[in-house]
């Protein structure tokens, strides 16, 4: 399978739009970027780095090779330097990712999520993840990830946080997860691969995903936004989403699907877009595992 290797390529030029806004509005808030910096960041480093090494496996050449070459693959492709990969069993499919500047990134796979992918669409959750990487959402996701925490821990802990910069930080990670799609259709390059993870994360399972249309689901997602048309519509859809962390599956594969036939992307794959672009074949193919 030929795929086009994106060297050079710059995170502003695939950040959507809806990113770049909520990260200018994020940066507002005085010393936030300081406080995770010299506080927050340094000690939930190290908790993190403490659960996984206890408690999940580490990815690489000899434990499970497979999962670290669909890694190795995507970063080629995004211009990236490798992060450490983990495998944590967990029944909720879910991935994660957490990276400081200038520290040791890591993302982490749960086994549930995992067990209902194919390979192409496990590079495409590994591949979303390293798009947090290759924008720098680190500063912004690890405070935010503390919260999401600590209100799991402390029901009461929520009352705590200043109201208006949780709600501006929940925003601001709903709009980071359009271009870290992105970067999933970049990696891939099949937009039907991405909104296939967005479809099984919606409704499926490992016995369903099999079964499940896609055809069906890119119409839905494109249905969505009929909902748009009336004031009444806009406002439900608003007040759905509000305390989210991310943004519903159907707007997410509705936007892969616009971004996919756009001019911005087919032009990043072209061999001069960027400069050094090569086109290269695949190791064998996608591989089945």
């Amino acid at each position: 399978m030929t795929q086009t290797l994106l060297v050079g390529l710059k995170a502003d030029q695939f950040r959507h739009p809806l990113d770049f806004q909520a990260t200018q509005a994020l940066k507002q808030f005085p010393g936030l970027d300081l406080m995770v910096r010299n506080l927050l960041g340094p000690v939930a480093e190290q908790f993190f780095y403490l659960n996984n090494i206890a408690a999940s496996v580490l990815v690489g050449e000899n434990q499970l090779p497979h999962l670290h070459n669909l890694l190795l693959d995507a970063c080629k492709t995004l211009d990236l330097e490798p992060p450490q990969l983990y495998v944590q069993q967990h029944p909720v499919p879910n991935a994660y990712t957490f990276a400081m500047r200038g520290k040791q990134p890591f993302i982490v796979l749960h086994t549930a999520l995992i067990d209902m992918l194919t390979p192409e669409e496990i590079q495409a959750v590994i591949a979303h993840e390293l798009g947090h990487l290759k924008c720098e959402h680190g500063v912004y996701l690890t405070p935010l990830n503390i919260m999401i925490l600590a209100a799991s821990l402390l029901p009461n802990w929520g009352a705590v946080i200043a109201q208006s910069l949780q709600e501006q930080m929940l925003e601001w990670l709903r709009c980071a997860e359009f271009s870290c799609d992105r970067a999933a259709l970049l990696a891939t390059q099949n937009p039907r691969v991405v909104m296939s993870v967005l479809m099984k994360l919606a409704g499926g399972s490992p016995t369903l995903a099999p079964q499940l249309n896609l055809d069906a689901f890119i119409a839905q997602a494109r249905a969505y936004d009929d909902i748009s048309n009336s004031e009444l519509g806009e406002l439900l859809k608003s007040a759905q989403t509000a305390q989210l962390s991310h943004p519903v599956p159907v707007l997410r594969a509705r936007e892969i699907d616009k971004w996919a036939s756009s001019q911005a992307y087919q032009s990043l794959l072209q061999p001069t877009s960027i400069g050094y672009n090569t086109k290269v074949a695949s190791k064998g193919g996608w591989r089945n595992w």
